[in-house]
């Protein structure tokens, strides 16, 4: 169960070599988290990280776990709550893709936005539905502020990232009342190498940074979380910004 504070005993990530989501886990891990599942595909880095989780005396385990196979996200993921109740899953998995490419190689895109978009939609609502059965949890949905308004030059990864958005507050509108909190939380440009050698945009911030925001988010059981929260006024600014003047940008 989580303390009066927000702080979950037991978290499971989906996505579990995300940089972003191993240092949201050493940060809970060093609050308070005992038990911790990394969900992803089977590799050495995989178990790498669940090694390195362990070192600051938390029980980890790793799961096989393919976003893009969600006709198995039920049996898989039933198994995990089936050890116990989860007070945390953080869905952190998620590609970033290469628009120049993808343009022209549709299969690709497509593949961009099942990752993004049709895998999270599946793994959130199969987490979903065990922690309304067991009474409790928080949802923690990694978004983007690229999915607030698509730009030219990720608009594959922007649009997919604008349907994650919109399901997670609705899936949060529907377990309203049910014990379960959906947190949908929107970084900007994150120091990760998923985006290593690419310009940086403004407000750019690190995968601690969106940990401690996460934190945050928990401890005041928040449904919306910006990092850096200067970018909600900047994202409202751009969104309600004219077509016209919103192609002329250098974005």
């Amino acid at each position: 169960m989580k303390d009066a504070f927000g702080i979950p005993q037991s978290l499971l990530v989906l996505g579990g070599t995300s940089e972003i989501a191993l240092a949201t886990a050493r940060r809970l891990i060093a609050r308070r988290t005992r038990t911790v599942w990394l969900a992803g595909r089977a590799s050495p880095q995989l178990d790498l990280a669940a090694e390195a989780l362990r070192t600051q005396g938390a029980e980890v385990r790793t799961v096989d776990f393919d976003a893009l196979d969600p006709e198995s996200h039920a049996e898989v993921l039933g198994k995990v709550f089936a050890e116990g109740d989860i007070d945390m899953t953080l869905l952190a998995f998620g590609v970033l893709g290469d628009q120049a490419h993808d343009e022209a190689d549709p299969p690709a895109a497509v593949r961009v936005a099942q990752t993004n978009y049709t895998g999270a939609v599946s793994a959130g609502l199969v987490c979903a539905a065990a922690m309304q059965t067991q009474g409790h949890g928080s949802l923690v949905v990694l978004s983007s502020v690229a999915g607030e308004r698509a730009r030219r030059a990720n608009f594959i990864y922007g649009s997919s990232k604008a349907g994650l958005d919109a399901f997670a507050q609705g899936l949060g509108d529907a377990m309203y009342g049910t014990g379960v909190h959906v947190m949908v939380v929107r970084p900007g440009f994150v120091r990760t190498r998923m985006t290593a050698g690419r310009e940086e945009t403004p407000l750019a911030t690190t995968p601690e940074a969106v940990a401690a925001a996460v934190e945050l988010g928990l401890r005041r059981r928040s449904e919306t979380v910006w990092v850096p929260g200067a970018l909600r006024v900047a994202m409202s600014l751009l969104r309600h910004l004219p077509r016209p003047l919103f192609r002329r940008l250098p974005v």
